[in-house]
């Protein structure tokens, strides 16, 4: 389905593309050996590389080269076993070196592509540019102060991911899918941890607006956008400024925005720099970057399975549904916790309890999988209870909440609470009994064809033994008393 926005002069169409910066997972920075722990004080954690002091020359850090090479082949993108670092040339003051050593004309991985799902169960292929290495700047504190900006250089020379995509977006949702897929892809290969507040993962994001059949007008670039949702209002936002535009009688300008998250509209921050701006030349303290094919493909091998390749699986092999297979693999460690749950299980009755009230858990805590107080172990025992008829479904339940409250074991709150089903046939028909003996008039009812009162004797049944009953026994016995 085509989205489309309506100006006084009838559909615009929207094109985006994004370039997300990624910081590399690597204990050291892209050419020194200063740490790059989220957190730190201010400038503790700067060498003097990273501070530009003269004389100082980069070394390339293995790892964070690895790391591209892998995230390239994750998006089935050609490997560059021969690539370049340029300078990019432009003052700032958390710039100390007054350059940016990054990959211009010869980045490290090339063209590769991007599958994204959309609500409505369709999919769009996404083209991927280019991917090259680059370091980062340091960052600039304007609100520490009434008068002075301070400059903090822990960031200044950490390696990033520059991943830039075809314009090939036509909507906000393109745009958030793609961004969500991106990530995913990027934390299940271990490249970079996707933690979009700490600014790990970040996009500038490319629009433009067109009429149906004309080519690109000029686009504008939103500039450091830092999470999923705000991504796909600035979209919005800036698409639709710029139709206001067009439809004036003005012309969109080629510049660099930012995002009001506040205000929900798009501001301007500088004009848009091409690259003779940055007068980039090779950097005559790096050699080109030439990799060996045998290490790359030993890399490729060694990848993990990926989140298509994953729900393919679970729906395959596992009979899940779609549904369920998405969201067990949207975070590597769901699906690790549910893959461990699940051996020796029935896949589906893991699903269902994973996705519905062991997450509803989570939810109401505010916590991801990894610091759940339930473990996979924890939630596989109270599973093999409910199997092996220990207890039911309604018991498992309240188990389960102790369980998240208490940390102990589910056979342990079993036994300590009392909360074993009442398996005793004898037990069972006594309630029964009972619970008829107080109801004549709805048996009446009952046999006069109001079936549906069936679930009120099983109810009043299981009330009266404290939820305890075993509800297969429980509908048996009183079947026979009814009919």
């Amino acid at each position: 389905m085509t989205y489309l926005l309506e100006g006084t002069t009838g559909p615009w169409e929207i094109v985006v593309g994004l370039e997300v910066h990624a910081q590399v997972t690597s204990e050291s920075k892209l050419f020194s050996g200063a740490a790059t722990g989220f957190g730190a004080e201010p400038n503790t954690q700067v060498s003097f590389v990273d501070a530009g002091f003269p004389g100082m020359l980069p070394v390339i850090n293995a790892e964070c080269v690895a790391q591209a090479v892998r995230t390239g082949a994750g998006l089935n993108a050609q490997i560059n076993l021969w690539s370049r670092f340029d300078r990019k040339n432009y003052f700032y003051a958390d710039l100390p070196q007054g350059y940016q050593i990054s990959q211009f004309a010869f980045p490290i991985v090339g063209k590769g592509v991007l599958n994204i799902e959309l609500a409505d169960g369709s999919t769009k292929d996404i083209g991927i540019t280019r991917l090259h290495l680059e370091q980062d700047a340091g960052k600039s504190l304007h609100d520490q102060h009434a008068t002075k900006s301070y400059i903090d250089l822990n960031r200044s020379g950490v390696a990033l991911m520059e991943i830039v995509s075809e314009p090939d977006m036509r909507s906000p949702e393109d745009a958030g899918a793609y961004l969500t897929k991106l990530r995913q892809i990027l934390r299940y290969l271990g490249t970079c941890d996707g933690n979009m507040e700490e600014g790990s993962l970040r996009a500038d994001v490319n629009v433009s607006v067109r009429k149906a059949g004309e080519e690109f007008r000029t686009r504008c670039e939103v500039k450091n956008v830092n999470s999923i949702r705000y991504v796909m209002q600035a979209v919005e936002a800036e698409a639709k400024r710029q139709i206001e535009v067009w439809e004036s009688g003005g012309e969109v300008r080629q510049e660099t925005r930012l995002f009001d998250t506040a205000r929900g509209v798009t501001r301007s921050m500088r004009s848009k720099e091409d690259a003779h701006d940055y007068r980039y030349f090779p950097d005559p303290d790096l050699p080109p970057l030439v990799l060996d094919e045998a290490w790359v493909e030993t890399l490729r091998a060694a990848l993990p399975e990926l989140p298509d390749a994953r729900r393919a699986r679970y729906i395959g092999d596992f009979g899940l549904s779609p549904y369920d297979a998405h969201v067990l693999v949207l975070e590597k460690e769901t699906a690790a916790f549910f893959e461990k749950v699940a051996k020796g299980r029935d896949p589906k009755i893991v699903a269902n309890w994973l996705t519905g009230d062991f997450f509803a858990h989570l939810n109401r805590l505010g916590i991801g999988i990894a610091e759940s107080p339930v473990g996979a172990d924890g939630l596989g025992g109270l599973l093999d209870l409910i199997r092996d008829q220990v207890i039911n479904g309604k018991i498992a339940k309240d188990v389960l909440e102790i369980m998240f409250e208490t940390g102990n074991d589910a056979a342990a709150i079993v036994e300590a609470r009392g909360l074993r089903q009442v398996t005793d046939t004898g037990a069972i028909e006594a309630a029964v009994d009972a619970i008829l003996a107080a109801n004549a008039d709805k048996i009446a009812q009952y046999k006069a064809g109001k079936v549906t009162l069936f679930g009120f004797f099983v109810g009043q049944t299981m009330k009266a033994m404290q939820g305890k009953g075993n509800p297969a026994l429980v509908n048996e016995v009183l079947k026979k008393r009814l009919d």
